[in-house]
């Protein structure tokens, strides 16, 4: 009897140091951060380069920078926007009836996925709603001419 419970309780230790010593297969393919993973990574990366001209609540600055809430550019076109955010923006832009003069710099040396991580970010706060910017939308900008 004793042999038996011997042998039994060696089977149950050796299936269990199996079960946690299996490695899992490994996935081919990077999963895809959800929405909200996005704009989190997004938000730090407004926080970092953005929030000091276009502010903390993306009203931007008086005649200077201009405001990231509900205004074309920001609800529009997502390649001309991440074409912004890669060359920068050195026109005087006219939203709502205010001129703004700010140049903004180029930030290309930003990854795609930050980018398009940051301009999800903006088109979906601040009382935006606008879809998802993607990597292929910031390649595409990428390889347009300015």
């Amino acid at each position: 009897m004793k042999k038996t419970l011997l042998i039994l309780a060696l089977t149950f230790a050796s299936v269990a140091v199996f079960a946690q010593t299996k490695k899992k297969p490994v996935s081919k393919t990077k999963p895809v951060a959800g929405l909200a993973a996005t704009i989190t990574a997004g938000q730090k990366v407004y926080t970092t380069y953005c929030v000091s001209c276009h502010q903390a609540d993306g009203g931007g600055v008086q005649n200077m920078n201009p405001p990231l809430i509900k205004t074309p550019y920001v609800l529009g076109d997502k390649v001309r926007m991440a074409k912004i955010v890669i060359n920068g923006f050195s026109e005087n832009v006219e939203i709502n009836g205010d001129t703004y003069t700010n140049t903004m710099p180029a930030l290309a040396m930003l990854k795609d996925e930050e980018i398009a991580a940051v301009l999800t970010y903006v088109r979906n706060s601040f009382g935006n709603k606008a879809p998802a910017v993607t990597v292929a939308d910031v390649k595409k900008a990428r390889a347009a001419k300015k």
